[in-house]
């Protein structure tokens, strides 16, 4: 399964944008958004290196809730797991 993760962008050079989520920053291609521009402060659905969609700073603070409560239960079961195969 691919994810799309919500960032948002930090500054603008040219097709490429530095963008943070959950303080880790990466550079991303803007080059499938140039019908849409975005701009410092837009939020984006990065996937593979490339924003593919702008978004509202709502929408990734919703992504953001559902992933984290998807870590939480993978850790949850990893837990249950190990606690199985010390019995």
């Amino acid at each position: 399964m691919c994810l799309g993760i919500p960032m948002k962008i930090l500054e603008i050079n040219d097709f490429m944008a530095r963008c943070e989520a959950k303080g880790i920053e990466r550079d991303v291609s803007l080059f499938m958004l140039q019908d849409d521009p975005a701009a410092v402060g837009d939020y984006v659905v990065v996937h593979i290196g490339y924003a593919i969609q702008k978004m509202s700073e709502a929408e990734a603070l919703t992504a953001w809730e559902i992933y984290d409560e998807m870590l939480l239960l993978e850790d949850q079961a990893a837990a249950g797991e190990s606690d199985q195969g010390n019995a």
